[in-house]
């Protein structure tokens, strides 16, 4: 039951008790609430020049990979696969794509635990039915499964992977691509019916193997737009398989391995095609015990192969920097690296689930009786 109630100065009930807050109420309601309350507005944050700054810079590198790289058309499907550590770039590449095509889906994942690892199903399953797919992830996808399947089915794939916020606004990814492919292009001539490889560097390297001079892959060059095709951003390198049992020597990894600098130069000694010793400090403990996990996940007849020297490219972008990130530290022009692992993408038997580059400085390379680099320098014309 409401009781009836009585404005104050009404007359004879003035000393009866008034329900205060319907008072109020009421007063407001008729314009006559004795005092208003000031209103007081929240100070907003305007962007600083540098926040700004970092946000046009996302933008047009977001619009460089979806116009220039991956020229999305409109209504294509694409998917966007990041995790927790490139949330930033992915939302800035789903903005970016947004522009051109209204199917497009941004995937947040959990965080691998090594390259090569196989994404969850369901991602995988995802990046199956899509047009363009774009993962820029802390871990590589380049050789899964679920990127060899997705190729298969008609995708165009690029891989992002170790990106982050300033490599992606800054050095590798700031090159004209459109040149890139110009000059990998362009190697054509002075790759073919070469066989026989010799690295060397004045750290140490001194590696001899056999390439079929067919399977050079020349591209890597940041342009990936048409059905099955694969690249990494920022792209620019030119890299093959080695022939399977025919490297020998020792290698040097004095620039980066993963996705850290090396303090301390890593030394692999190969014999047919497999690391045999690794040898420098707290990196190459490291690698004994990495591969070493992966190799106890395969069957006893398979488990050396997780040494196998699967893959040799040298980087072909004058922009890119060796900063501790691999994805950009092997686009480098006058770098060199080798991977160890899994050899399947590039038509190899090892099928071991994961790979891991090295990359060194300033290299040598002679194919057959040309030199291609003396000490990080291209000099073959």
């Amino acid at each position: 039951m409401v009781l009836p109630f009585r404005r104050k100065g009404s007359g004879k009930d003035d000393d009866e008790p008034v329900d205060q807050d319907i008072e109020d109420i009421m007063n407001e309601a008729e314009g006559l609430s004795e005092e208003e309350e000031p209103v007081v507005q929240e100070p907003v944050e305007e962007e600083t020049g540098d926040e700004l700054d970092l946000k046009e810079k996302m933008a047009k590198s977001a619009r460089t990979v979806i116009d220039t790289c991956m020229d999305l058309r409109r209504g294509e499907n694409i998917l966007i696969v990041c995790d927790s550590t490139t949330t930033e770039v992915g939302q800035a590449l789903h903005d970016a794509a947004s522009l051109r095509s209204d199917r497009v889906l941004l995937v947040v994942m959990p965080k691998g635990r090594h390259h090569g690892e196989e994404p969850p199903t369901p991602v995988a399953n995802l990046m199956r039915q899509q047009q363009v797919v774009i993962a820029p992830t802390r871990y590589s996808l380049t050789h899964t499964r679920a990127v060899r399947q997705a190729i298969k089915d008609g995708s165009r794939v690029a891989t992002m992977p170790g990106m982050t916020v300033e490599m992606f606004t800054e050095g590798g990814m700031s090159a004209d691509f459109n040149i890139i492919k110009k000059n990998i292009g362009e190697m054509n001539n002075l790759l073919r019916r070469k066989r026989i490889v010799n690295v060397k560097s004045d750290s140490g390297t001194n590696v001899t193997f056999e390439v079929n001079w067919r399977e050079w892959k020349l591209d890597d060059n940041g342009i990936c737009n048409r059905p099955r095709m694969l690249t990494n951003l920022p792209a620019g390198k030119i890299f093959t398989l080695p022939r399977e049992g025919t490297m020998n020597g020792t290698i040097v990894i004095d620039g980066s391995w993963d996705s850290a600098l090396v303090d301390e130069p890593v030394v692999l000694q190969i014999e047919n095609g497999l690391v045999v010793d690794v040898k420098g400090g707290t990196v190459a403990a490291q690698i004994r015990q990495t591969f070493g996990e992966a190799a106890k996940r395969l069957k006893a007849k398979d488990q050396e192969n997780v040494w196998t020297i699967a893959e040799f490219g040298f980087g072909m972008n004058p922009n890119a920097r060796l900063a501790g990130n691999v994805l950009e530290d092997e686009k480098k022009l006058g770098t060199a690296y080798f991977s160890i692992g899994d050899n399947t993408t590039l038509g190899g038997s090892a099928a071991v689930g994961i790979q891991v580059p090295g990359v060194m400085r300033a290299p040598s390379v002679w194919l057959d009786e040309t030199v291609l680099f003396e000490n990080g320098t291209f000099v073959a014309h």
